[in-house]
């Protein structure tokens, strides 16, 4: 890995050795329609859109986002530990 990778932006402050699980996407507030990998920016909506994605890795409150891309080539640097999928969504607050 790149220690210069465009796509690092500081994420380690908060996402540094954070529990991440694969979910389908859910918005995080009744107003949002979409989000943003947390590195390559690539969208991630509930939207049948074949531009957004409908699947990612994200923090346990559904907040942060990560593309499977970035999560293969992120999770030994970000020291992700393995995780199971969720069965249930965060509510939508």
């Amino acid at each position: 890995m790149d220690p210069d990778d465009w796509r690092m932006m500081g994420q380690e402050r908060y996402l540094a050795g954070r529990i991440l699980h694969r979910r389908a996407y859910r918005r995080w507030r009744e107003d949002w329609d979409h989000d943003h990998c947390e590195f390559c920016a690539r969208k991630l909506s509930e939207l049948n859109d074949p531009e957004h994605l409908r699947e990612g890795w994200t923090t346990e409150d559904g907040y942060h986002w990560v593309c499977d891309r970035c999560y293969a080539d992120f999770r030994e640097r970000f020291e992700w530990p393995t995780a199971p999928s969720l069965p249930s969504d965060p509510e939508v607050g």
